[in-house]
């Protein structure tokens, strides 16, 4: 008795038999092959982001066509004919046979093309992503293209990209570069991976930002910087809607998934955090950035005032906004450190609104950084020093947080190790703009310390990255004038002045110092003019001012700019401005006092100097040559300073000495 074979197997024989299962397998493979050489030639031929998706689309209308048409039609050795239902064919012939064994060896091809383009993918992969794992998990993100017909949405796109570093900054696993290290590529004219070598990143973000009324289209796409591969893009296609907020905290953990970097819940749950519910509250913030950093840039108050009003705009449509509080005190910040400097109420503004964000989110990283920012400038370095661990622990990845906790260091503590070890962390994090500054600041602290070699090779680093020689010449300036060369140090400088004619405060000490009244006197007068342009205090140097003044005989002048200098050291003491545990304001007074005559006032603020517990080098040597204390120089009480000054300045030199040769940096 014959089994009937099931509807299954009819139908899997009549596949077999109109040669559908050889086209295809034939047809795969050839569709395989074409999506393997479009991922890897497209990212090179700069092919737009729906390049794969197209091709995607038109091989699958393509696969329907072509086991439709196999299906109606056979190709044999007398040309393409009409398949024979089954009914119909009584035997196979010979040419049939031929065809067939024709369609065999190209399936049996395919499919082995298909199991090594597999294989090739399968082990490609596992290989690309070993080696990733092999890299450093440090990351740049850099200027998002706005591809908006309407160029003012400009203000959406660098703010697309901010919050994405921003969530990416939050994840401790990952080493990110600040914004200003990725802004000189805004208009990028290199390779992708001249760019990560020059920032010292092994992965970079890059995207696009398309905007029409509230129609958007947001892709972002992690590139690995070593080879240029595309590991992958996200697009955003919609309105603007909260949604964008889900699609930039899905990014950041997507990312850090890519690079294996361990994303504890703490760090979910601060990205995963909306900051509001309001889109228009949220648009309106991101436009008042913007005019920020227009403002920062030109000074121009009416950057200042749009920014305020969208500030504030936002806050009445979302009062629960908090970053809109600190964006609002970095506003206030930046318009009135100067103008307001002496009054009571100096930055007390930028404190409560930092307070006002903080209540509304505790782990608002910004607010404390700003709540830094004003016990910084208000003389309270502990209360500074906690509010920058706190931003620091929340983002760890905020280099100026560590910036400016290098800065209070510098001169608040005698303990130079931890300077160091401060002053160092930045550099992990920041390349581009701010780099050059970190690198100078550590030379800085290994020139007070008294390792001049030390320093200039960070001078030389700082250098290489900015090409900025008159910087440079200043630095190798601010060596000799440390080591009391200070002829050499004029020389310096005044290579400096022939790339950059703005004023350079040391220079007028190293005149005075030398002798030379008459160019000390010019480049005072040069001095006030670039003062009237600005709305910056010369707290620590109207005395040097009023001292050339005086030697060329302006007598006048000078009684002016010394009793600007005194008024500023008195109210920097009483408001408790000008860093206090610093005693600037202390010396600077005792050396007016001393010129003027006025011994007792004199000593009364160098013995107030003299309580510090560490000077760091320069201040040794200015304090030996200071013309301001010519008149007192040679006294036992002026000498006894000046030995308690280098003793202290001795012990330290030494300890950190001790402390570089154990830890192999010396």
């Amino acid at each position: 008795m014959v089994q009937k074979t099931n509807s299954f197997e009819r139908f899997w024989n009549e596949l077999k038999r109109r040669k559908v299962v050889h086209v295809i397998t034939v047809y795969a493979a050839i569709a395989f092959g074409i999506l393997q050489l479009v991922d890897i030639i497209g990212p090179s031929l700069k092919w737009p982001d729906w390049t794969m998706t197209f091709i995607i689309v038109l091989l699958c209308i393509g696969f329907i066509i072509s086991v439709f048409v196999s299906w109606i039609y056979d190709i044999t050795p007398a040309g393409v004919k009409k398949t024979k239902p089954a009914s119909a064919v009584k035997h196979t012939d010979q040419t049939t046979q031929a065809a067939s064994s024709g369609w065999k060896i190209a399936t049996y091809v395919s499919g082995l093309i298909i199991v090594v383009l597999v294989a090739f993918n399968f082990f490609n992969r596992r290989n690309l992503y070993a080696d990733i794992s092999k890299l450093e998990k440090s990351i740049a993100v850099l200027p998002f293209t706005n591809d908006s017909p309407d160029s003012t949405n400009q203000y959406f796109c660098n703010g697309m990209m901010e919050e994405i570093l921003t969530q990416l900054q939050k994840i401790g696993g990952l080493k990110v570069k600040s914004r200003t290290s990725g802004e000189r590529y805004r208009h990028p004219d290199k390779d992708i991976r001249d760019i990560g070598r020059e920032l010292r990143v092994s992965f970079i973000v890059e995207g696009s930002v398309r905007k029409v009324n509230d129609d958007l289209r947001i892709t972002a796409q992690l590139i690995n910087a070593k080879t240029g591969d595309h590991l992958w893009a996200d697009t955003y296609n919609g309105k603007y809607t909260d949604k964008i907020f889900e699609f930039q905290n899905n990014l950041a953990i997507k990312v850090a998934s890519s690079l294996n970097a361990v994303l504890t819940q703490d760090e979910k749950k601060l990205i995963e955090k909306k900051s509001t519910a309001s889109i228009p509250a949220y648009d309106l913030y991101l436009k008042a950035n913007n005019f920020v950093k227009e403002y920062e840039k030109t000074r121009d108050s009416s950057f200042y005032q749009n920014a305020v009003t969208f500030y504030k705009t936002a806050l009445m449509i979302d009062p629960s906004f908090a970053k809109a509080y600190t964006g609002l005190a970095r506003a206030y910040y930046d318009r009135y450190y100067y103008p307001n400097y002496f009054k009571e109420g100096f930055l007390d503004s930028c404190l409560v609104l930092a307070d006002q964000a903080l209540s509304i989110d505790d782990q608002l990283d910004e607010a404390y950084y700003m709540k830094g920012l004003y016990y910084e400038a208000t003389a309270d370095p502990e209360k500074a020093l906690v509010n920058f661990d706190r931003a620091s622990k929340i983002n760890p990845n905020h280099p100026l947080a560590y910036y400016h906790r290098g800065i209070i260091l510098l001169f608040n503590t005698g303990d130079y190790i931890k300077v160091l070890e401060i002053c160092n962390k930045p550099l992990n994090l920041i390349s581009g703009n701010e780099r050059p500054d970190a690198l100078q600041v550590l030379g800085s602290a290994y020139l007070d310390i008294g390792f001049p070699d030390k320093a200039k090779y960070y001078y030389q680093e700082a250098l290489t990255l900015d090409g900025d020689s008159a910087s440079y010449f200043d630095n190798l300036s601010g060596i000799e004038y440390h080591l009391e060369n200070f002829e050499e140090a004029l020389t310096w400088v005044e290579k400096a002045i022939k790339i950059d004619s703005t004023y350079r405060t040391d220079y007028l000490i190293e005149l005075s110092i030398e002798g030379r009244y008459q160019e000390a006197y010019k480049v005072a007068e040069k001095y006030i003019e670039q003062l009237k342009k600005s709305d910056v205090l010369p707290l620590s140097y109207s005395h040097r001012i009023g001292y050339a003044f005086y030697k060329v005989g302006k007598y006048k002048e000078a009684n002016y700019y010394f009793n600007e200098q005194i008024k500023y050291g008195t109210e920097a003491i009483k408001l408790n401005r000008y860093i206090p545990s610093y005693k600037g304001a202390h010396y600077d007074l005792a050396g007016v006092y001393a010129f003027i005559g006025d011994k007792v006032k004199a000593y009364q603020y160098l013995n107030e100097f003299n309580t510090m517990s560490f000077y760091p080098l320069w201040w040794v040597s200015l304090a030996k040559h200071d013309p301001l204390f010519d008149s007192i120089r040679n006294e036992d009480r002026f000498q006894k300073i000046l030995q308690n000054m280098e003793a202290k300045y001795q012990a330290e030199h030494e300890r950190v000495r001790k402390w570089l040769e154990e830890t192999g940096q010396l």
